[in-house]
């Protein structure tokens, strides 16, 4: 099976993503543990009436909120994942101090409940009492619990998690069949995949393996294995950690139920459904109807949670089954989603005074939308928390193993760390420091490359070679993206090896690896306009995985000449600066203009992504 990888079996080498885990890593840091961990506290008795602090965190982590508790979580996970990745010494400590607190908190609580809510929360909501979503706050309380167990080695975090179970266990074995299917009504998160890690990671079959059975949800699981509509205008992030869930089950037992259910939802959510041009769906957080978009561009459309959650499901079913489009769907989420939707500040604007944003809860897709970028400390709804995490984790989902191939899953510039030999990735399309002259405002090296490649190339250009001692049978599966213009072609050491316009799929590339080999990849690049499928006038740009954002304040219609394409209408704009072709586009014919830049550039600009056109002889 394919499996992904770990820890420092992968180096970043791309300078964005490399800015993003650094400020990632600055914005957890500077959270006191004072104040991850007071609700907790509080919840334990730990505080007395003379320990007030009114600069606490706000919004959802404010002692008021029901869901108060939750971001402790996310932030565990996400330390575990720097922790795994680079060894970092000061993410370690610091995530070791909490969860040493956690267990203190615990041993406070009677020596199970380890929650920053109370536990009747959980009894309120066995009698049918509105109350919102204790399980899901007390998930990630486990999930941050487990992953520090998981990825950073942390033993007390796996005994804290397994203690707690035991009073989910006791709590869940008083009701009914039908009761305990009332209660999983109410959001339940990723309790389902929690059991299945304890389950592999503690070994107790007989506990993990009844709450498996007590959290099955038959009214959800069920309807998608008849292939029902379970989803349309049911809310999404309910839904996707417990398929997650069913995908870690069967991980861990084997058993294909919980498979077919993974894949029976897929089919319903994304296959027989469609998605938005940036790769992500939902408006207002719920599913849309399927196929049908277009009276769901709005101000609340892709939330970030969603994106995040998807992105994992698709990772475990390429693992599963190898198909290429699954890894298509992560790179549209990751570019239009993931980038677009947090740390944003590569690109300045004249239009603000503010030139950075830390994340936004949706991504607008209505015209004239903008960004609602949310504060460091105010705010921490649900995906400030999966921000944390996939942000964390910019070097996952990369590469992929099998055997002895190996899968190029992202074209990001990196190295894979194999035992013995290194593969290092890297895009060489001319821009930046990777050309031989005006390389920066210091040195510049006079030769013919520069005149040869005067404008923006209309290929992207990726480069593997290699460094020690490359197993013999070795596999090199190259993914080629369903974005492509033309045909991709791939060299071996300057040879044509092969040429293929099969959108997702794979080139396997054979042969004896060394430190002399290099293996080239060609994939032809323009801007494609993407339809709505329930109007075919209507659509996005998309140049490769970018989706293109119109700069406007009022919406706009595209009018073109007969026999003229969307695409053709655009433009290159502003091509070339210091070392680097840039992605702007500007109208041709429009009047007035309209000038383009990827979505995960846009600040603070009011912006259109999808576009009616328009035929000039039309009434």
């Amino acid at each position: 099976m394919i499996s992904g990888t770990r820890g420092k079996e992968v180096s970043l080498r791309d300078g964005r993503l490399l800015k993003r885990e650094s400020d990632n890593r600055t914005y957890m840091m500077s959270l006191s543990d004072e104040h991850l961990l007071r609700n907790f506290n509080l919840e334990a008795g730990r505080f007395t009436n003379r320990e007030i602090d009114t600069k606490t965190l706000g919004g959802w982590e404010s002692s008021t909120c029901q869901l108060r508790g939750h971001f402790l979580g996310h932030w565990l996970s996400a330390a575990a994942f720097i922790i795994e990745e680079t060894g970092d010494i000061e993410v370690k400590a610091k995530a070791d101090a909490i969860v040493h607190e956690l267990a203190i908190c615990q041993k406070d609580n009677g020596g199970e409940w380890v929650g920053s809510i109370p536990e009747k929360y959980l009894t309120w909501i066995g009698q049918g009492r509105p109350i919102w979503a204790p399980q899901y706050t007390l998930h990630k309380t486990f999930m941050g619990l487990v992953d520090m167990y998981k990825y950073a080695g942390n033993k007390e975090a796996l005994e804290v998690a397994d203690r707690f179970a035991d009073w989910f266990y006791d709590w869940s074995g008083k009701y009914t069949r039908e009761e305990f299917d009332n209660i999983l009504d109410f959001e339940t998160s990723g309790m389902l995949e929690v059991w299945a890690d304890l389950l592999e990671y503690t070994g107790k079959k007989g506990k993990y393996q009844t709450l498996l059975s007590r959290y099955y949800r038959g009214r959800l699981f069920d309807p998608l294995l008849c292939g029902k509509d379970a989803l349309t205008n049911m809310h999404a992030n309910t839904t996707i950690p417990e398929i997650l869930g069913c995908a870690r089950t069967y991980e861990v037992t084997g058993e294909k139920k919980w498979l077919d259910i993974v894949k029976a939802y897929w089919k319903c959510a994304v296959t027989d459904r469609g998605y938005f041009a940036t790769g992500g769906q939902t408006q207002g957080e719920v599913w849309t109807p399927k196929f049908k978009l277009k009276k769901r561009l709005g101000d609340k459309n892709q939330e970030h949670c969603t994106v995040y959650n998807m992105i994992r499901l698709a990772d475990f079913l390429f693992k599963e089954t190898g198909e290429a489009s699954y890894l298509q769907y992560i790179e549209y989420n990751m570019a239009n989603g993931i980038l677009a939707q947090s740390y944003w500040g590569d690109v300045q604007t004249e239009s603000h005074k503010t030139s950075s944003g830390l994340l936004t809860y949706f991504l607008p897709l209505k015209a004239g939308s903008r960004k609602n970028w949310a504060g460091a400390r105010d705010a921490f709804f649900c995906c400030h928390g999966t921000m944390v995490q996939a942000n964390a984790g910019m070097n996952k989902r990369i590469f992929y193993k099998d055997r002895q191939k190996i899968f190029v899953g992202q074209y990001v510039n990196s190295d894979l760390n194999e035992d013995g030999f290194k593969l290092h990735l890297y895009e060489d399309t001319m821009t930046g420091l990777l050309q031989d002259s005006s390389e920066n405002n210091a040195k510049q090296t006079v030769n013919d490359i520069a005149g040869a490649h005067a404008e923006k190339p209309d290929f992207k250009k990726y480069v593997i070679r290699f460094e020690g001692e490359v197993p013999e049978k070795t596999e090199i599966e190259i993914r080629i993206p369903d974005w492509i213009t033309g045909e991709a072609r791939i060299f071996v050491n300057d040879d044509l090896f092969a040429k293929t316009s099969d959108e997702n799929s794979f080139v396997p590339v054979t042969g004896h690896f060394n430190k002399d080999t290099v293996i080239t990849v060609l994939l032809p690049i323009g801007v494609r306009f993407i339809p709505l499928p329930d109007d075919p006038d209507m659509g996005a740009f998309r140049y490769g995985r970018d989706v293109l954002a119109g700069i406007t304040e009022d919406e706009r219609i595209i009018y073109l000449e007969e026999g003229e394409k969307p695409e053709d209408e655009l433009a290159s704009d502003s091509e070339r600066q210091w070392g680097t072709f840039n992605t702007f586009y500007r109208t041709e014919n429009q009047d007035p203009g309209i000038n383009f830049m990827k979505i995960n550039d846009v600040g603070y600009d009011a912006y259109q992504i999808y576009f009616k056109v328009k035929r000039k002889y039309s009434k």
